[in-house]
Parts: C-alpha cells; sequence; structure tokens
C-alpha cells in the first residue's frame, strides 16, 4: 500500500470522485480530508490506488460512482464516465460519448474530457475527437491498449 502523500502528489491533490482539490492540511477524519482509495475490487485496473475526499470515499461504498458531466457543457444523452473508462482502459478503442448541438459546444466537452480522462484514467492517453453527423456534432474518446 502506497503513503497517502505519495498517492496525493501523483494525483496532484484533486479528489478522483468529484474532481475538487483536496486540502492537504484537513484531517483525514474530516469528510473533505484526504484518503485513499484501494481499487482492490477491479483486480485489472492498471492504478491501484487513487485520492478521494473521505466522504467521497465512503459513498461509494454504498452507491455506485457517477462522474458527473458539467452543467456548463451543452451535451446529449452524455455517456457514464466510469463505464467508458472502464471499457477505454480495459481493451481500448474508439467510444462515442456525447452528442452536442455545436461545434464549439463539441470541442469543449472534447477538451473537458480529455483533461479528466487523465486524472480519472491516469497514464491512459485518451485522445478525443469531433465529428458532424445528422445536424448534431459527435465526441468520441479513443484510447490504446495500456
Amino acid at each position: 500500500m502506497s503513503s497517502l502523500d505519495d498517492v496525493a502528489r501523483r494525483d496532484g491533490w484533486r479528489c478522483w470522485v468529484c474532481d475538487e482539490p483536496v486540502d492537504a492540511g484537513m484531517s483525514v477524519n474530516d469528510p473533505r480530508g484526504p484518503s485513499v482509495d484501494s481499487r482492490t475490487a477491479d483486480k485489472k485496473a492498471k492504478v491501484a490506488e487513487r485520492l478521494a475526499h473521505r466522504a467521497c470515499n465512503s459513498r461509494k461504498g454504498a452507491v455506485k460512482v457517477v462522474i458527473a458531466w458539467p452543467e456548463h457543457l451543452h451535451v446529449v444523452e452524455p455517456a457514464p464516465l466510469i463505464t467508458v473508462a472502464e471499457r477505454l482502459e480495459r481493451k481500448g478503442g474508439r467510444e462515442l460519448v456525447a452528442r452536442c448541438p455545436s461545434e464549439k459546444d463539441a470541442q469543449a466537452a472534447a477538451d473537458w474530457l480529455v483533461d479528466r480522462f487523465s486524472r480519472l484514467v491516469p497514464g491512459l492517453p485518451v485522445t478525443a475527437s469531433v465529428d458532424a453527423g445528422g445536424g448534431q456534432y459527435l465526441v468520441a474518446l479513443a484510447a490504446g491498449r495500456r
């Protein structure tokens, strides 16, 4: 098991669940304090431990984790990001993750996704593309196998 400081430095002191900063000075007993989330249930995971707020880590034990899409992004039928991350990590390939009404909206979503996946699945090289089709813009993520 890695130390909290090692995991936190690697993850940039950001919670993998909510993507909010984790305060290094906060008590580990505080709900917003740091904790190490072990992915022991997922034996194929390349990153065994990730930083999470204590409350985020505790809550995910009771309910399935959902990574929220930001409200400022205009997306239709956004894909569940944990499921997409697990598939891309396991087998690579390309997945459509959202539809957007404009190319500008699609590019904003694509940029956010690449940034978010860099913390959600560290070390997995993910790229995003925007394709026009049917009067809308499709956002796809692609990753090679690790």
